[in-house]
């Protein structure tokens, strides 16, 4: 378990580094390549584009062929990218590779999440599942630290350690034992019950939350005059926060039960959701937005966790639930992403927030008390 945990992580902290690594390549590819601010957008969104297209054929691959198969497919996927990424002098290229990496991490992320959940215990999958989710967020911190890293020193040497990476992980899965029983369940999205749909929802909602922040934030705080230097800090500082938060609360969620931390999220979130767009000063703002990316880290782990369970009652494969929870987290942040940004637009900050508060409320209220008995206490 340990070695499958060891893999796992470190697939996905590379996977989200190199999605991540964009923030500080764009604009200088913007420089470079003469991209006007909707390439610039393309080029972003792209990575996403790829995972939501890619989730269920991910996670069909992995319930067909098994884990370690899904995996090696995306670790191939990501190394031919991130070559393709280097090498690439044309917006067309450079939209085409961050595309592949998306499929790429569609698969490893449904590989890597069928493969965890088939060796861990059913009493540890919320600590299992926090984990390798912080291990995904501190990725996301390190991305920026990559992109600078290929602007000072090459993109194509940079680029190219990462394909190499990729490879060197690829050699280390074959070696990594799988569940024996990988595989065995129904690869029938039909066998899917209104609790594995729920715990979709609960995976899309902080997605579709944490989109439009992605957004909103950003800009709020460039109009009472925090520079990119600030902004990036408050970011970082937020992502340091849920990255150190997700391992406990999915700890905490194997002793007490999926229902508390979720209600805990889903009520923190609303209150700050109301309070971000009547926020008109700095300090308070970068406070509230570090809040709520902490109030968004109480569903990750919870919310896989019991998409995991729920999978598992009805014999719906594991590779199949990693793909729903791709699909959940892609779809989550393109629709908070865009349709945040048009509502914003359209009728103020606080008619984005509004939409997203009021799907919070309902998830309070649709959230059974109790939704998987918590598990027998584990000794430390």
């Amino acid at each position: 378990m340990r070695r499958a945990f060891l893999l796992v992580g470190t697939i996905v902290f590379v996977d989200t580094a190199f999605y991540a690594a964009i923030v500080p390549l764009l604009p200088h590819y913007v420089r470079e390549l003469g991209l006007t601010q909707t390439e610039a957008g393309v080029l972003t969104a792209s990575y996403a584009a790829g995972t939501l297209v890619a989730s269920l054929p991910g996670g069909a691959c992995a319930a067909r062929f098994g884990a370690r198969a899904a995996v090696l497919a995306g670790l191939g996927l990501l190394a031919a990218s991130s070559l393709a990424f280097g090498f690439g002098a044309s917006a067309a290229v450079l939209d085409a590779a961050r595309f592949a990496q998306g499929v790429g991490g569609a698969f490893s992320w449904a590989g890597g999440f069928a493969w965890l959940m088939g060796l861990a215990p059913s009493e540890r999958r919320g600590e299992v599942t926090g984990a390798a989710l912080g291990a995904a967020i501190f990725g996301v911190v390190a991305g920026p630290v990559l992109g600078a890293a290929a602007v000072k020193l090459g993109a194509r040497e940079v680029f190219t350690g990462v394909s190499a990476v990729a490879l060197g992980l690829g050699a280390w899965a074959l070696r990594v034992p799988s569940a024996a029983g990988a595989g065995a369940g129904s690869r029938r999205l039909a066998r899917a019950s209104r609790a594995v749909w729920g715990a979709v929802a609960l995976f899309a909602l902080p997605a579709a939350f944490a989109g439009a922040i992605n957004v909103l934030v950003p800009l709020r705080l460039d109009e009472l005059g925090a520079g990119a230097v600030l902004i990036g800090g408050v970011f970082l500082a937020a992502a340091v926060v849920e990255g150190l938060i997700t391992p406990l609360v999915g700890r905490l969620s194997d002793r007490r039960g999926r229902a508390a931390p979720l209600a805990a999220g889903l009520a923190a979130s609303a209150a700050l959701g109301v309070v971000l767009p009547l926020l008109t000063a700095l300090a308070p703002l970068i406070a509230a937005t570090v809040a709520i990316v902490a109030a968004l880290a109480m569903f990750w782990a919870p919310a896989s966790a019991l998409l995991s369970e729920e999978a598992e009652a009805v014999g719906l494969d594991q590779g199949l639930a990693g793909a729903l929870m791709n699909l959940a987290w892609a779809g989550g942040q393109v629709l908070g992403g865009s349709l945040g940004g048009a509502l914003a637009d359209a009728a103020g900050d606080g008619a984005a927030y509004g939409v997203l508060v009021a799907a919070c409320l309902l998830g309070l209220v649709l959230v059974p008390r109790s939704q998987r008995e918590p598990a027998p206490a584990i000794p430390d």
